[in-house]
């Protein structure tokens, strides 16, 4: 797609739609001043009872005239929320409509909400539209089943504002260009898109990021005493992959290191704990937290992040083969402790605990997190929208709240009830990898606590709500959704 600023009027620009919003109270469409068009959509609006709510629409298709062939109006609701929230929600809504109008070339007028800058606004929108444009199709032969993709977008803004609206588009384009890259390899399919495979594109993206790159194979993990990680890839024939991504910001950096770990379980079968023929269906998607990490690692070095960054992908299948890791196992770690398989479906937290004690004993990182679709009790407790926020230390809690909020992402703070780790602590070993029916994800972020250093500064994102949508929802079609690259990159931009 496109984009380009112009300070131009939405109703001269010869487009195929023109986008503009109202929101509740409004009379007239927001983001455009030619007087007769903003009667004509006035008249409109209230003929069609059109009241601005979210998620309402209103078409209407000028007589002739040089400007654009379709206007729509799109509601914003009665509170704008978080800053660019209504925006980027309705700019996703419009350019899916566009596709329906058979709309290739569309532009959107800025509006003006109160309390929120032209930076925060045109970023959100130059995020929603591309959102809305992306499509999974490069497995289809049949062109009918395509959408019309928007090849071209406007932003038409107050002279005033170019040059803000200008610098958001860019970050709004590098956001979503790494959105989309998760998006891409969470879709992918799991037998095309195996750990090996996932290690060569991650290869491939750090060479064109200006990222440093290691991919540690099998034997390199087991000098390295990875043994948890190893165990469960006992299952599969496709060897496990840890990949390390290291992004050092040009002239002088801040002084702090961070690490980013991301769970990459490309297929997950649940091992010999068998998942039911219906929980395997996405199972592929297993895979989000290290897409997530590769996909903020690559727009470190447009972003203009000036922290030393790394990014640790832990790539693995977990199979039912002949020499499948068995519950009752004792598991040894890196970090020494010993751990018992209570569940073999419970092997996110056995390839994560191995990587952060790596990562906090040899890279001696400033700040820590990792992202993981790792339970699916976190989905009980917060449904399909948002991911858990687990950390011990309030200014991680506050500074990753706040960049979910800015681009768009609802992470809610979670517990970590030190009490709770009794339900871990029995058994033969030092720890089970699972805690029983109640508490499933405050157990898991607890045991992966367990190998980071308590005065480190880490945080845990459970993302198994939000990183796939089996069935369109919250605007978003179905399929992947590259949860969390967009606020690891808002937070990696602040530090």
């Amino acid at each position: 797609m496109r984009i380009r600023v112009t300070t131009r009027d939405l109703s001269v620009l010869k487009v195929d739609l023109a986008v503009c919003f109202a929101a509740e109270g409004d009379r007239r469409p927001r983001g455009l001043a030619d007087a007769a068009v903003l009667r004509s959509l006035g008249n409109r609006m209230k003929s069609e009872g059109f009241r601005g709510r979210a998620g309402d629409r209103l078409i209407w298709n000028p007589d002739g005239g040089a400007g654009p062939g379709r206007y729509l109006i799109v509601g914003l609701g009665k509170h704008p929320g978080a800053p660019g929230e209504a925006l980027r929600r309705a700019t996703l809504a419009a350019t899916r409509d566009a596709a329906d109008f058979i709309a290739g070339r569309i532009a959107i007028g800025l509006p003006e909400i109160s309390g929120q800058s032209t930076l925060e606004c045109a970023r959100a929108v130059i995020e929603g539209a591309r959102a809305g444009a992306y499509q999974f199709d490069r497995h289809l032969t049949d062109d009918s089943r395509r959408r019309t993709p928007v090849t071209a977008l406007t932003l038409a803004v107050p002279e005033a504002t170019a040059g803000a609206a200008r610098k958001a588009v860019r970050h709004g384009e590098i956001t979503s260009d790494a959105t989309d890259l998760a998006r891409d390899l969470v879709n992918e399919a799991p037998s095309r898109l195996t750990p090996s495979v996932f290690a060569r594109q991650a290869t491939k993206v750090a060479r064109a990021s200006g990222l440093q790159c290691k991919v540690l194979a099998q034997a390199d993990l087991r000098r390295l005493g990875m043994s948890a990680l190893l165990e469960v890839s006992r299952g599969t024939r496709q060897p496990p992959r840890v990949v390390h991504l290291k992004y050092v910001p040009k002239g002088r950096a801040r002084r702090q290191r961070i690490v980013l770990v991301g769970k990459g379980v490309t297929f997950d079968s649940g091992g010999l704990n068998l998942k039911p023929g219906d929980s395997m269906t996405y199972m592929k998607a297993d895979m989000a937290g290290a897409a997530a990490v590769l996909a903020a690692m690559s727009a470190l070095r447009d972003a203009g992040c000036r922290a030393e960054v790394h990014g640790l992908l832990g790539l693995v299948e977990n199979l039912t083969g002949g020499d499948a890791y068995k519950p009752g196992d004792i598991l040894d770690t890196y970090a020494g402790k010993t751990v018992e398989v209570g569940n073999t479906d419970a092997e996110g937290r056995l390839v994560l605990c191995d990587l952060l004690a790596w990562a906090a004993a040899k890279l001696k990182p400033t700040a820590m997190v990792d992202v993981a679709t790792l339970t699916g009790a976190c989905v009980v407790a917060l449904g399909p929208a948002a991911s858990g926020l687990f950390t011990r230390h309030d200014e991680m809690r506050d500074a990753l709240a706040a960049a979910a909020a800015a681009s768009g992402e609802k992470l809610w703070p979670m517990p970590m009830y030190e009490e709770y780790l009794q339900l871990l602590q029995k058994g033969p070993a030092d720890l089970c990898n699972i805690g029983g029916r109640w508490g499933g994800a405050i157990t898991a972020a607890l045991f992966l606590g367990e190998f980071v250093p308590r005065e480190l500064p880490w945080a845990h994102l459970d993302i198994a709500g939000p990183a796939f949508n089996d069935t369109e929802f919250g605007g978003m079609p179905g399929a992947a959704t590259g949860a969390a690259a967009p606020t690891l990159i808002r937070w990696l931009e602040s530090v």
